[in-house]
């Protein structure tokens, strides 16, 4: 799978995705395995008040305080029982719980398209990473031998049309555009209309940087749901909505609204190195109720990996 995303050029020197993982949230581990050895270091026994002083370690790495209690209440009532005998058992159950949230929202399956082109919607506000994370994504799928159609449909933004550009230019990726201040579900139109032509077999849209305050955008996004339906049945077929993993709770509660209002399917997480509080994936997975479909780890073209649950879980404790 590695060697399909990232190209077998020198291989063996290249890092595996496990230890791309482990690097990108190596921030976030050393923060929480340090705080987890001092809590129970202090403890002649792993009961309630070990884990009560454990509560703040677990929000500190961004879980958030919804998913802690659910997953401390879990591990509570294995202390009263006395089934925690030393901290690497409790690793073991942390990891346990972890993965079991990750996963219940990882098997949500992607729309089954049953004739290109594959119509993806990327939403975000400004700053997240969104147009970085698109070129990121036509790298993936170019790497995978797929043809992929970039549209630049955020035209409230001339500096977005022509970042997209460059990616386009990067990753070897036909853009299609219109002028800065144009129609954005026009633009759509055309791309739809040249991928479907072509047998392309992804289009990935870029879309302004919407806050769910501003009725009139979403209102729009709404404009370029309809129009993609008319010339692709089912389209789009995924909106990813893209997240910056520094930002913690406060990018939570935006992606709250998008999701009520976006009908967003997945999330790519962004600058999943550049945070100790790399906790939020679990928040995200648990709190929205959405899958995290990619995160991000670094500036370049290949820094993008597909999520797997378990490996992150691993890297988060290893």
């Amino acid at each position: 799978m590695i060697q399909t995303l990232f190209g077998s050029l020198d291989e063996e020197r290249k890092p595996s995705f496990i230890e791309r993982m482990k690097e990108a949230v190596a921030r976030t581990r050393e923060n929480l395995a340090e705080r987890i050895e001092d809590v129970v270091s202090i403890a002649k026994e792993i009961d309630r008040s070990t884990l009560d002083d454990l509560e703040a370690t677990l929000i500190g790495a961004d879980l958030g305080t919804t998913t802690t209690h659910e997953v401390l209440q879990k591990l509570r009532d294995k202390a009263d029982r006395k089934q925690i005998k030393d901290v690497n058992e409790l690793k073991r159950l942390l990891k346990q719980e972890i993965l079991a949230i990750l996963t219940s929202t990882a098997s949500h399956p992607i729309a089954k398209v049953d004739s290109a082109p594959e119509v993806i919607l990327v939403v975000g506000v400004n700053g997240t990473g969104k147009t970085t994370t698109i070129g990121k994504l036509a790298q993936v799928f170019r790497g995978q031998g797929k043809s992929v159609l970039l549209c630049a449909a955020d035209t409230f933004r001339a500096a977005a049309i022509e970042q997209l550009e460059i990616w386009g230019q990067r990753t070897g990726t036909e853009v299609i555009k219109t002028k800065a201040g144009g129609d954005p579900a026009a633009v759509l139109f055309d791309a739809l209309q040249s991928a479907t032509a072509h047998k392309t077999d992804y289009v990935i849209v870029d879309t302004a940087g919407r806050l769910h305050t501003k009725q009139n955008l979403m209102l729009e996004l709404e404009k370029m749901k309809r129009t993609a339906q008319r010339i692709v049945p089912g389209a789009p077929h995924e909106t990813l909505l893209v997240m910056d993993a520094t930002t913690g709770q406060n990018g939570l509660q935006q992606a709250r609204q998008f999701t009520q209002s976006s009908g967003v399917t997945g999330i790519v997480l962004t600058k999943l190195d550049g945070t100790a509080k790399g906790g939020v994936v679990v928040a995200i997975s648990r709190e929205l109720g959405l899958p995290v479909r990619y995160v991000g780890v670094g500036e370049k073209a290949g820094d993008l990996l597909p999520f797997d649950p378990q490996e992150f879980v691993e890297s988060l404790f290893a």
